[in-house]
């Protein structure tokens, strides 16, 4: 099930793009922003990371750090981040744990064919690490900036 507006986000670790594990403790005392994309360097996703590059200044300023999160290896994100200049942290979930405490590893269906795979997501959480808002079904033309309105509107 997937997390909610007032949840405690969960202290599962994941990598950057360097290999590097954290968990989101590191950003308790200000505002942030995960999202989470299927696979890097696909269409959809690409353009939903140039989004959020593109308004980075704008969270910046608002005090509020932005993590993208897919199932991608460490070093598939890197390259990602190179080819596009993406200015937003990316975060790779190889175990699976972070994903599912988040509730956005799902069953899928495409073609008639069922598998597993990452529910397209933004969550905003508070300085004290809850949930704030969550956007469960993205469609991502748009999105970047209506969840920086959202963040303005703290």
């Amino acid at each position: 099930m997937m997390l909610s507006e007032g949840d405690k986000v969960p202290g599962v670790p994941v990598k950057d793009s360097d290999g590097a594990s954290f968990t989101l403790d590191r950003y308790l005392g200000k505002p942030l922003v995960v999202y989470f994309y299927p696979k890097a360097d696909t269409p959809g996703c690409t353009s939903e990371a140039k989004d959020f590059t593109a308004l980075a200044d704008d969270f910046a300023a608002a005090g509020v750090p932005v993590v993208g999160v897919s199932k991608d290896k460490p070093a598939k994100l890197a390259k990602f981040a190179e080819k596009y200049g993406l200015r937003v942290t990316l975060a790779s979930d190889e175990d699976d744990g972070f994903c599912e405490a988040f509730g956005t590893w799902v069953e899928k269906s495409m073609y008639g064919r069922t598998y597993m795979g990452i529910a397209r997501a933004t969550f905003l959480i508070g300085a004290d690490g809850a949930v704030l808002r969550v956007w469960p079904k993205v469609k991502v033309k748009g999105h970047a900036a209506e969840v920086l309105d959202a963040v303005k509107a703290l």
